[in-house]
């Protein structure tokens, strides 16, 4: 399976601290789907994975794929601290007909590299899907360095790398494993370095913004891939104008903020955010309203 495009990293729409916001969930993926965008990533980041019961989790996974009805694939995390958690959470993404596992490095205890490229080869040999390796250092302490990923690129059951790092030095150097794995696709987590990555050799995004406005980044794919400097520098403003919300409030945990709460602006589903976080509070939700109105929320409209 070769993956490329825009993969919404799907924020986790909840009306209580266990209870899945099941209409909010089918809106946003019916919005997305028909913005184009070319897959969906649950249980990552911007979707409060790690903050979310095992049960919560299984029953979004369901629940996605049957929104989805395989109109896109669907790729679901299974990091954890605990191997066997990973592997009872990658069998319920094969049974509810998932397309692939997300592993990041575990995180709380940082693993050697070396550490790291057993978990990794072990793992991956039973988890129950195909697997991309998430490189995700901000949050699990642990990078995927390159030496470790050509250590790995000899598993057959590896898709590909995604990116968070927000370092392009370290991405260029992650595609150009391209010559060891001509199968595996690159997909970098920033999108305000979408279009950029693309020119390094990426497949495409798992952009957060695209859970709000599909169409502007699938179009800055195709702007990029087709080379369109004029429409990508366009696209481009819209991106950076859009990624103005991730700045609003004080902790590390703005981005999803901001992302939920301009998603229930939008009228697409709840913003109710998983403990230990909260929503946005008045002051804050008005901010990220009048961003979205510089950006039309209610047209996909890019031009």
């Amino acid at each position: 399976m070769k993956l490329e495009g825009i993969i919404t990293p799907l924020i986790t729409p909840l009306l209580g601290r266990d209870s899945l916001d099941v209409e909010g969930l089918e809106r946003l993926v019916e919005h997305m789907v028909a913005g184009g965008i070319h897959g969906l990533f649950a249980l990552g980041s911007t979707g409060e994975g790690p903050n979310l019961s095992y049960r919560l989790r299984a029953e979004l996974v369901q629940r996605l794929c049957e929104i989805v009805k395989g109109r896109v694939p669907i790729l679901v995390s299974v990091t954890d601290t605990a191997f066997e958690e990973s592997l009872k959470m990658s069998q319920v993404a094969a049974e509810a007909g998932a397309d692939a596992v997300v592993l990041a490095t575990p995180y709380y205890f940082p693993a050697g590299q070396t550490e790291l490229i057993q978990y990794v080869e072990n793992i991956v040999a039973e988890l129950a899907l195909p697997t991309v390796l998430y490189n995700m250092p901000s949050l699990t302490k642990v990078w995927f360095e390159v030496e470790t990923l050509k250590s790995l690129a000899g598993q057959e059951r590896i898709l590909g790398v995604k990116d968070s790092s927000d370092d392009l030095e370290y991405y260029s150097e992650v595609c150009s494993l391209r010559s060891l794995r001509s199968d595996w696709s690159f997909l970098i987590g920033p999108e305000d370095k979408l279009i950029r990555s693309i020119s390094l050799g990426g497949n495409g995004g798992v952009n957060g913004g695209a859970n709000l406005f599909p169409r502007l980044f699938v179009d800055a794919y195709n702007a990029a891939v087709s080379k369109d400097q004029l429409r990508s520098s366009l696209l481009q403003r819209k991106i950076e104008a859009l990624g103005q919300i991730y700045a609003i409030g004080h902790y590390a945990s703005r981005f999803i903020k901001g992302t939920k709460c301009a998603a229930s602006l939008l009228g697409l589903c709840n913003d109710f955010m998983a403990e230990p976080f909260n929503r946005f509070y008045p002051e804050d939700r008005t901010k990220v309203a009048a961003i979205l109105e510089k950006l039309n929320p209610n047209s996909n409209e890019t031009t």
